[in-house]
């Protein structure tokens, strides 16, 4: 889909995510709906693993847009996020310079008519052909517009966060040697947090809040039904049922949807049909991640398959 037309609908959000593999909950439909619709961005939050990343490149892949993704860090500056300068690119120009001196001032006939042409040629050093643009620059570039990933905002420095606030604002930045430039098409903007630190009260009002938690059961099994398509329906529904369980324990990291659809390729791949004691015991390091989480898992693994089992059988 071209994003040369403004999305119609909610139900139209859950079907074209849907047409590229992002099985969307209304909640999720609404904010892109409504995203668009106020241009505004998406501040995406949730534990890992729940789709906020996945969301923003299914977004790009159905409108048909680039994604630009900006990955936060600690120590993340202007030069890494914006744009920095091509210093080899302005060495060599000042060395081309030097070497044309006297052609350049040949026929100036006098000093202040020799600064003034000087100063014309180092006008060029800071002019657009020697930025180099980085991920938030490119995406205010882009002709037909993009979506704008920031991911894990929360894991940059407090100090970063001003830096988008123009740009969350006017989908504009200011250069001091260029001035300001300006989106040519407004980016579909997300940002996604892990909740790692507490985000600006001043970047939360610029954006739409979106919160991903685990998925219901039947919402969960038609994500594991998209992503593997040879799970069974008797095993889909009795591996979400067991992880739903699961989830339940007190775990240092409890399975996330990415764990789910990795344990279906794992289980499909083993050629099981429905789950059982064995291959979840042997199989428990694929959707748990802490070797003290399996630990307190393994004695529940029996109960948990048959609870599963009974619930996946009749429904």
């Amino acid at each position: 889909m071209s994003n040369d037309l403004p999305i119609e609908s909610i139900d139209a959000v859950t079907a074209g995510l849907a047409s590229v593999g992002y099985i969307a909950s209304r909640q999720i439909a609404t904010a892109i709906y409504l995203a668009e619709r106020i241009e505004k961005p998406i501040l995406v939050e949730g534990p890992a693993g729940v789709g906020k990343t996945e969301l923003a490149k299914s977004l790009a892949a159905w409108r048909g847009l680039k994604m630009i993704r900006m990955q936060c860090y600690e120590g993340l500056d202007e030069a890494k996020a914006l744009y920095e300068w091509k210093y080899a690119k302005q060495l060599l120009y000042t060395q081309i310079l030097k070497d044309k001196l006297g052609e350049v001032l040949g026929d100036a006939q006098s000093l202040t008519a020799a600064l003034d042409k000087l100063h014309d040629f180092g006008d060029v050093f800071f002019s657009k052909e020697f930025v180099e643009p980085r991920p938030l620059l490119q995406a205010l570039e882009q002709p037909k517009g993009c979506v704008l990933l920031v991911d894990e905002i929360d894991k940059s420095d407090a100090e970063f966060e001003s830096l988008l606030l123009e740009i969350l604002s006017d989908y504009q930045v200011s250069i001091p040697e260029l001035g300001t430039i300006s989106a040519t098409v407004k980016p579909l903007v997300l940002l996604t947090s892990n909740g790692e630190r507490d985000l600006s009260d001043a970047l939360k009002r610029r954006c739409l809040h979106l919160h991903i938690g685990f998925p219901e059961q039947k919402l969960e099994e038609r994500i594991v039904e998209s992503r593997v398509p040879g799970a069974s329906e008797t095993l889909r529904k009795q591996l979400v049922g067991f992880i739903n369980q699961v989830r339940a324990l007190d775990l240092k990291k409890l399975p996330s949807v990415s764990e789910t659809i990795d344990w279906a390729r794992v289980l499909v791949l083993l050629q099981s049909t429905e789950l059982d004691h064995q291959t979840v015991k042997d199989t428990l390091n694929v959707l748990l991640k802490y070797e003290a989480d399996i630990e307190t898992a393994i004695p529940q693994v029996a109960g948990f398959v048959a609870k599963a089992g009974r619930s996946g059988t009749f429904g």
